[in-house]
């Protein structure tokens, strides 16, 4: 499968926010635009489409009869929701950012963003004076969990007695919930070091608004203080482009999963302020090394915020459980209420 003489071939693509934000939606459409220019294929965008507000439906259906044969579906709750319009082009190759829905016709991909995730919770661990550490999170799904325990299990391999305390906003984009809750992780938690997993970079402005240390997700931010400490970056053009080459190779079947790391360049820590010391940097280098020499994240003695065992010395924890059965925290998670 692939383009005829003057035809390229149409890729669908639908993001729950608009092609020129920042932030979760810019990245992934500019990963994707510049995949399909290298490819030479068209991508055709379905935006602002949120999850289980009855659109994506109508977008998917309206890509098909555009003649989209790939249709790329980026939020987590997709492929869930239009689970019946899958089923119904079994001839059409879905790509989804969800691992707990299977069929024939989807192939789950993502990032291992955790792994970059651990190196700034070393970041966060090392720059805190305070010990707390405030992270605004979504909604606890494995994708946002998973991330939660990297984080702070990097912050902990440093600094033993940190804390992280989450504050759930149950939205992937509420301005008003999450610069509220970033507020109270700031004045009622004393949080001096402020992330979280958002599609825009609310808690990161609120937290220089405070003047406390922040790491932002998805987007290195202009115009900040020395403050902001650095980004989680995704390189989604080289994940995006390889699933859209599979495809255009016909071997869209062949592949179920795609979950690219480090190892492949597709996930990093971006560049560090100054106020980074150079004790931190060498140990977050010490980290990455290990993780491209094979060691997992979640690997070693693990315990949970419950005082459970959960992986012993010379484990690791299992890909399955950490993409689609991550419903606990690790030691050192707490929760504002």
């Amino acid at each position: 499968m692939g383009k005829t003489a003057d035809k390229k071939e149409k890729i669908g693509f639908i993001i729950t926010g608009s092609i020129d934000e920042g932030g979760w939606n810019g990245m992934h459409y500019t990963g994707a635009l510049e995949a399909c220019k290298e490819l030479d294929a068209e991508l055709i965008v379905k935006e602002n489409i949120k999850e289980f507000c009855g659109d994506c439906g109508p977008a998917a259906e309206d890509l098909v009869k555009k003649g989209c044969k790939m249709i790329i579906l980026t939020s987590l709750g997709y492929s869930e929701e239009i689970k019946d319009i899958i089923q119904k082009y079994p001839d059409v190759s879905f790509y989804g950012s969800d691992f707990n829905y299977h069929a024939d016709n989807i192939t789950s991909y993502f990032a291992r963003m955790y792994q970059a995730r651990y190196l700034a919770g070393i970041a966060a661990g090392m720059q805190t004076k305070t010990g707390n550490i405030g992270y605004v999170a979504a909604m606890p799904t494995s994708e946002v969990n998973r991330g939660i325990n990297a984080f702070t299990l990097g912050v902990r391999r440093v600094n033993p007695d940190a804390t992280v305390t989450v504050a759930w906003s149950n939205s992937w984009d509420n301005e008003e919930t999450e610069r509220k809750l970033a507020d109270a992780l700031i004045e009622k938690v004393g949080a001096d070091v402020l992330t979280y997993h958002q599609n825009k970079t609310y808690t990161a402005e609120e937290a220089e608004k405070h003047g406390v240390y922040s790491i932002s997700y998805h987007q290195s931010l202009e115009q900040h203080s020395d403050k902001y400490l650095g980004a989680v970056i995704c390189d989604w053009k080289l994940t995006y482009k390889a699933i859209i080459k599979q495809y255009l190779q016909g071997k869209s079947s062949e592949i179920k999963m795609y979950w690219v790391g480090m190892e492949e360049n597709a996930v990093r820590l971006s560049d560090l302020s100054p106020l980074v010391s150079e004790e931190t940097k060498a140990e977050i280098t010490k980290a990455q090394n290990e993780i491209l020499a094979g060691l997992d994240v979640f690997s070693g003695v693990i315990y949970d915020n419950e005082g459970n065992i959960r992986c012993k010395e010379n484990q690791t924890i299992r890909d399955e459980i950490i993409l689609e059965h991550f419903d606990w925290y690790v030691e050192g998670v707490n929760f504002y209420d």
